[in-house]
C-alpha cells in the first residue's frame, strides 16, 4: 500500500485501484528464514533405480522424451505427396541425426529399390548427351556388355576386312573401273589412228599428237607438210581433242563412282561385322526401348565409321582411348548404381555445395585447351537419392553458394539438370554440355536449428511449400521416478553402444543429477544426449584409469569436477581481482545505496556469475531516473525495460497523489561491457529505495531477481550460478554466518546448487533466502521492516516505507517553495 502525503489527522492511503484483495501478513512480525537444506538439492531416489549396475537393463527403443518429434518425423516420411518433406530442427547434440537415420533406416529398408541411370553419347547432338535408365545392378552390366561389345568388333571388323572375299571384291571393283577407263582410252586411241593421230600417255596425262606410220612426227616435219594437209590434222586434233577432255572429264566420276562402291562394300561387310552382336544386346535390352534405340544409333555409327576400328591408335583399346579420340563415344558413364543397394537409398553428404548436389561436368586439358564430353558427368547427391531421402545440414547448405537455390529448383522441376556455375555466372568461355536431366522423386530432411526454421519460414516464400513437417526436439522433459528408470535405460544403452563399463546404480543417480543441474531446474531433465554421452566417457575413463569393473558415483562427480576445473580460467581471473580488491565488492559492513547484484557470464560450453556492484544516488529533480548504462549505450533494451519498470512502480507506491521530485541514477560499478537482461532490477530498486531512505544495505548479501510494476519478485535465469558466485568469494574471504543470498521464491524448484553450497548452508554459515516481493527484499536487505500499511493506509514509524515516502515528501517540498507554491507536509501520517 502506497504511503501518500495527507493533511493533519488523514494518514495516507491507498489508490483504491492499488488496494490488495487480501491482508497481508507483516514480515518484520513472523520473521523471513532462509530455506531448509532440502530445498537446495534434489537428490534421485535410488530406491526407483531398481538394478545394481545397468548391465541388468535392456536398451530403450527409441528416444526418451521425443514422443512428438518422433511422430513427426514418421508422418513426414509416410505421407507420399508433393511438398511433405522435413525440417527437423532443435539444438546441436540432441540426437536428431541418430534419430532420423535409425526411423529412415527402417522407412528405407521396406521401400524398393530405385533405378540406375546412366550417361551415353548423343550421335545426333553431342553435346546434350542423352540419359538411359535401367533397372537396379543392369547400368554396369550394361557397362560390361558395351566393353565387350567393342572387343569383339576390335577383332572382327579388321578380320572381316582381311577376308580374302572382301579382297576379291575389292580386286573385281578395281579391275571394272580400269577396264571401263582403258576401254574407253583404247576407242579414242583406235579413231585417232585412223587420222593418223596417235594418243601419248605423258607424266602429266593424255595428249594427241600426228603420227605417221605409227610415229609421232616432229614438229619440223609437221611444218614441212603441204597446207592442206596440216589444216586437216587440225581439224582432227580438236574433234579428238575435245573427246580426250569428255573422257578427262569423266575420270572423277568414275573415281567417286568407285569410291562409292568401295564405300557400299565396307558398309555390307561392316554389318557382316556388327548387326549379329548389337541384335544379341538388342535381345537381351528389348524390354527397354531407349536402349534398343541407343543401340540402334551405335550401330549407324560403327558400320560408318568402321574404318576407326581398322586402325587403332598404338594398340590403344577403344575404352582406353584419350580424350579427343572418336572411341570414347561408345563408353557408359554409370551415373548412378545400385546393384548393391538395398532398400531405398539414404544418402547424406558431408559438404553439400552446389556440384555435390547436382552433380558436375569435369574438363581435361587436351592439346592445349579445356575440352570434355559426356564420360566427365559425375553425379551429384540428388542423383544418389532419387527414388529414396536426402539428409541435409541445413547450416552447411544454407553457407554454400547457390546450394539452396540449386536444391529447391530442382525440387520443384521434379528433375536434377547438371548446369556448370562457371557457363552460368559466365565466369568461363569454354565448350561445355547440356545433358539431359534426370527425373528427381526424392524426400528431403533438412537438420537445423529453430532460428534458421524460422527465418527460411518467414523470408523464403518457397521453404513453406517444399517443407510441410516441422519436427521440433525438446530440450528437456519432465522428471520423475518413471523417466529416471527411462533415463537409465538411456544410459545402459549408450554405455553398450560406446562399449564403455556398466554403471552403478549410484552412478545413473549422479547423472540424473546432473541432466537436472543442466536444466537449470530440479524438476526436468536434459535431452541433450551429446552432453551425457560426453560425460559417460569421461567417467568411464577415470573409472579404468582406477582398475573398476564398473563405472561409480565417484568417478561421475570427478568427471564434472574435471570438466569445471578445464574451463575455470577466465572464472578464477575474475574472482582474483575482487579478492585483490581491484574489482570492489563488499562482503562485510553496510553502506547506503550499494548493493551486490549478480551477474552470468556464458563463454562456450561453460557458464559462471560473479557479483557485481550496483549504486544509486539521489537529490531533488523532476521525477527522473537515469540508467547510466543506457545512457552511454552499455545497456540493452531488456535491462532498461527492468530499469524503467522499477521506476514506475516508485512512483505508484510512492508518488501517487503528489509530483516525484527526486532524480536518481543507477550504475554497474566497474563493468565495461554490454548489460543485458532484467535479472538485477530488484537489486537497483532497493539500492535505490536505501538511497532515498538513507538506510545502509547489508553487504554479506547478495540479490538477484526481476520486479514488475507492483514490486513483486520474478523468476530469473541461472540461479545455480549466481548463488555460486557469490559463495565462492564469500568462502575465499571467510565464511561467517551472515552470507547470503535472496533469490526470488519462484526460482525454489530450480535450485541444484554445488556440494559444497549445500554444506555450508546445513552449517549454517551460507544462507538462502526465496522472498516475494521487494518489501521481504529490502527488509531482509537493511534489517528493518518495510513497514506494512495498515487499513487506513498508515505506515510504521521508522519502516523503511515511511522514510521513503519521508524523504520523498521533503524533496516535494523543497521543490514546491523553490517554485513558490504551498509546500505539502514534510512527513507521512505514522500509525499510533
Amino acid at each position: 500500500m502506497s504511503p501518500t502525503p495527507t493533511k493533519k489527522k488523514a494518514a495516507p492511503r491507498r489508490r483504491p485501484s492499488q488496494k490488495p484483495s487480501q491482508k497481508k501478513v507483516s514480515l518484520y512480525k513472523t520473521g523471513l528464514g532462509p530455506l531448509p537444506v532440502a530445498d537446495l538439492y534434489t537428490r534421485c531416489d535410488l530406491s526407483s533405480l531398481a538394478f545394481a549396475t545397468t548391465d541388468e537393463l535392456p536398451d530403450l527403443p527409441g528416444m526418451l522424451g521425443q514422443a512428438r518429434a518422433v511422430d513427426a518425423v514418421e508422418f513426414g516420411l509416410s505421407i507420399q505427396r508433393e511438398g511433405y518433406n522435413l525440417f527437423v530442427m532443435g539444438p546441436p547434440g540432441m540426437g536428431k541425426r541418430s534419430l532420423v537415420m535409425n526411423l529412415l533406416e527402417a522407412e528405407a529398408a521396406r521401400g524398393p529399390i530405385p533405378s540406375d541411370w546412366v550417361y551415353v553419347h548423343n550421335f545426333e547432338q553431342p553435346h546434350k548427351p542423352n540419359a538411359i535408365k535401367f533397372p537396379p545392378g543392369k547400368a554396369l552390366e550394361f557397362k560390361d556388355d558395351m566393353r565387350h561389345l567393342i572387343d569383339d568388333l576390335l577383332a572382327a571388323i579388321p578380320a572381316v576386312f582381311a577376308s580374302d572375299d572382301y579382297h576379291a571384291q575389292i580386286e573385281k571393283i578395281d579391275n571394272e573401273f580400269s577396264e571401263r577407263e582403258e576401254k574407253a582410252f583404247n576407242l579414242l586411241a583406235d579413231e585417232a589412228q585412223q587420222s593418223e593421230i596417235v594418243l601419248l600417255r605423258t607424266p602429266s596425262g593424255f595428249t594427241l599428237a600426228p603420227a605417221k606410220k605409227g610415229e609421232p612426227v616432229t614438229p619440223e616435219e609437221f611444218e614441212k607438210l603441204p597446207d592442206e594437209e596440216k589444216t586437216r590434222i587440225t581439224q582432227v586434233l580438236e574433234t579428238l581433242q575435245e573427246q580426250l577432255e569428255k573422257l578427262i572429264r569423266q575420270a572423277p566420276q568414275w573415281r567417286r563412282e568407285k569410291r562409292n562402291r568401295v564405300r557400299a562394300l565396307n558398309r555390307e561387310f561392316s554389318m557382316i561385322a556388327v548387326e549379329h552382336l548389337i541384335n544379341e544386346l538388342k535381345e537381351k535390352y528389348q524390354a527397354l526401348p531407349e536402349t534398343i534405340a541407343y543401340l540402334e544409333a551405335v550401330q549407324a555409327d560403327l558400320i560408318e565409321n568402321a574404318d576407326d576400328f581398322r586402325k587403332p591408335q598404338d594398340g590403344q583399346t577403344l575404352l582406353e582411348s584419350p580424350l579427343g579420340t572418336p572411341f570414347r563415344r561408345y563408353r557408359v558413364n554409370v551415373l548412378v548404381d545400385h546393384s548393391t543397394t538395398q532398400g531405398a537409398p539414404v544418402i547424406v553428404p558431408d559438404h553439400p555445395n552446389y556440384p555435390n548436389l547436382v552433380g558436375r561436368i569435369e574438363h581435361m586439358e587436351h592439346l592445349g585447351a579445356l575440352v570434355t564430353d559426356f564420360s566427365l558427368i559425375k553425379h551429384g547427391a540428388l542423383h544418389q537419392a532419387t527414388g529414396g531421402y536426402l539428409v541435409l545440414d541445413a547450416h552447411k547448405l544454407l553457407t554454400q553458394p547457390f546450394a539452396w537455390d540449386g536444391l529447391k529448383r530442382a525440387m520443384r522441376a521434379h528433375q536434377t539438370r547438371i548446369d556448370s556455375l562457371g557457363q552460368m555466372l559466365s565466369l568461363v568461355s569454354t565448350v561445355s554440355l547440356e545433358p539431359e536431366p534426370i527425373p528427381l522423386d526424392v524426400k528431403v530432411v533438412l537438420l537445423g536449428e529453430r532460428l534458421l526454421y524460422y527465418l527460411l519460414y518467414e523470408y523464403d516464400p518457397e521453404f513453406r511449400e517444399l517443407f510441410k513437417v516441422a519436427a521440433d526436439f525438446e530440450e528437456e522433459m519432465p522428471r520423475s521416478n518413471e523417466n529416471a528408470q527411462l533415463y537409465a535405460q538411456v544410459i545402459a544403452t549408450l554405455a553398450r553402444k560406446e562399449s564403455l563399463l556398466p554403471f552403478q546404480r549410484e552412478a545413473c543417480g549422479r547423472l540424473i543429477e546432473q541432466a537436472a543441474r543442466e536444466t537449470g531446474d530440479a524438476e526436468r531433465l536434459s535431452a541433450h544426449m551429446q552432453d551425457l554421452q560426453d560425460l559417460m566417457r569421461e567417467a568411464d575413463y577415470l573409472a579404468r584409469r582406477d582398475a573398476q569393473s564398473a563405472v561409480p558415483a565417484a568417478a561421475v562427480q570427478a568427471a564434472i569436477d574435471a570438466r569445471q576445473r578445464r574451463a575455470e580460467r577466465l572464472r578464477l581471473l575474475m574472482q582474483e581481482d575482487i579478492l585483490r580488491e581491484i574489482k570492489r565488492i563488499d562482503t562485510t559492513g553496510s553502506k547506503v545505496g550499494q548493493v551486490n547484484g549478480l551477474s552470468v557470464i556464458e563463454i562456450g560450453d561453460t557458464a559462471f556469475a560473479h557479483p557485481t556492484r550496483l549504486t544509486a544516488t539521489v537529490r531533488l529533480g523532476e521525477g527522473e531516473v537515469i540508467d547510466i548504462e543506457r545512457e552511454i549505450e552499455l545497456g540493452g533494451a531488456i535491462h532498461s525495460k527492468g530499469v524503467l519498470t522499477l521506476s514506475s512502480f516508485l512512483a505508484t507506491r510512492y508518488a501517487s497523489n503528489l509530483p516525484l521530485s527526486l532524480s536518481a541514477s543507477l550504475a554497474f560499478e566497474q563493468t565495461y561491457g554490454m548489460v543485458e537482461g532484467d535479472s538485477a532490477s530488484m537489486a537497483e530498486l532497493c539500492a535505490l529505495l536505501s538511497a532515498i531512505a538513507d538506510v545502509p544495505i547489508i553487504q554479506s548479501r547478495a540479490i538477484t531477481g526481476s520486479v514488475d510494476q507492483f514490486g513483486r519478485m520474478q523468476a530469473i535465469g541461472g540461479v545455480n550460478e549466481k548463488i555460486e558466485g557469490f559463495f565462492d568469494i564469500c568462502q575465499a574471504r571467510g565464511l561467517n554466518g551472515e552470507q547470503g543470498v535472496l533469490i526470488p521464491r519462484d526460482n525454489r524448484k530450480h535450485l541444484m546448487l554445488r556440494a559444497d553450497v549445500v554444506a555450508a548452508c546445513a552449517e549454517g554459515k551460507f544462507h538462502i533466502w526465496a522472498v516475494s516481493d521487494v518489501d521481504e527484499a529490502i527488509e531482509l536487505l537493511t534489517g528493518l521492516p518495510a513497514g506494512e500499511p495498515d487499513e487506513e493506509g498508515a505506515v510504521p514509524e521508522g519502516s523503511m516505507n515511511y522514510l521513503v515516502a519521508s524523504r520523498l515528501l521533503e524533496l516535494s517540498a523543497l521543490r514546491q517553495m523553490y517554485r513558490g507554491k504551498p509546500a505539502p507536509p514534510r512527513r507521512p501520517k505514522k500509525r499510533k
